[in-house]
């Protein structure tokens, strides 16, 4: 077995490896995958140190979860962390006709219901442990709660408290594609952690005007998904047809892309390796969380975390005005 990647501690102790799984595609996302593939997926993790795995009860309607509590019993429970989502309840659809309409090619017999009060948030967390089949769940998100600031505060906050402080859970966050209500989660509701899908990455740095103070200020974690930016990031060069935040990426971002990856090039760095290591230049950033649809994508990302990047290439993108000097701690 080989060892795991480098780590960083959370407040409450958790140990985070640097790169994570996010398994949203285990849910069917935009394409049926096979069983096997999921357990071959956590399998070439694993193999290349990766330890820690995320997962909701909205990928798939359930199946994520399940896919991913059935690969991960075939290995020690105490070496690895595990997070999911609570916000979603599911329930019976049976009206339902077709496929589900949220991207998951799952049987449409099955329907979301938004739920962030506390019994909401217990009922989830018991029935994701349910379809896991596993003893625990380290970290809960509060999934999407954008529009649901006043009920998250009132009941899923204070239950997610309590289960932390009964030793239930590790540790509670939320997890959005912004970055302000995070950090109020941060400040007002003592979260421990926050994922944040898009909004700091090396294309745009929004996060830096409100969760890495908030963050920094409280001691609280960051997890970065969505580093990418849907695809403008996953190339050494942008497609002219890229997609950014589901729409069409708009002219000046290719253009900035395009600018970013000329600087990248004359260090000899890919687009995707910087993209990757970019928010890991961040104290408060304990994990940076990849998608994987088929076991080859994962030594994929494992290499481009761990390509060589000169220090100089940060400073020239900060130079050229690509990159805000805010990004780099070490050179603030």
């Amino acid at each position: 077995m080989t060892n795991a990647l480098p780590r960083r501690t959370t407040r409450t102790g958790l140990q985070l490896t640097e790169l994570g799984l996010g398994c949203a595609q285990f849910g069917n996302l935009y394409r049926e995958m096979p069983d096997a593939t999921a357990d071959e997926i956590v399998d070439a993790a694993w193999a290349a140190g990766i330890r820690m795995f995320d997962t909701a009860p909205h990928y798939g309607l359930g199946l994520s979860e399940e896919r991913l509590g059935r690969a991960l019993r075939r290995y020690p429970r105490d070496e690895y962390v595990l997070s999911t989502k609570v916000g979603r309840l599911l329930r019976p659809n049976p009206e339902g006709v077709g496929l589900d309409a949220e991207g998951f090619v799952v049987p449409n017999t099955t329907r979301r219901v938004r739920d962030y009060s506390e019994h909401g948030v217990l009922t989830s967390i018991e029935e994701s442990l349910e379809r896991l089949g596993l003893d625990r769940i380290d970290v809960v998100y509060m999934h999407d709660s954008d529009d649901y600031w006043d009920e998250a505060m009132a009941g899923a906050v204070p239950a997610l408290q309590r289960l932390r402080s009964e030793g239930v859970i590790s540790e509670f966050g939320a997890g959005m594609n912004q970055s302000a209500m995070l950090a109020r989660f941060i400040r007002e509701g003592d979260a421990d952690i926050a994922m944040v899908a898009g909004r700091y990455t090396l294309l745009e740095q929004g996060a830096l005007a409100d969760l890495i103070p908030a963050a920094g200020e409280n001691g609280a974690s960051i997890v970065i998904a969505g580093v990418y930016n849907s695809g403008l990031l996953a190339r050494t060069r942008p497609a002219a047809d890229a997609q950014y935040n589901y729409a069409d990426a708009p002219a000046e971002l290719i253009a900035r892309t395009n600018a970013i990856a000329d600087v990248c090039e004359r260090h000899g760095v890919t687009l995707p390796e910087a993209a990757v290591q970019f928010p890991l230049q961040q104290p408060s950033v304990a994990s940076v969380v990849i998608g994987a649809s088929r076991p080859a994508h994962v030594p994929d990302a494992v290499a481009r975390y761990t390509a060589e990047i000169p220090a100089a290439l940060w400073t020239d993108l900060v130079a050229a005005g690509l990159l805000s000097e805010a990004a780099l701690p070490d050179l603030s």
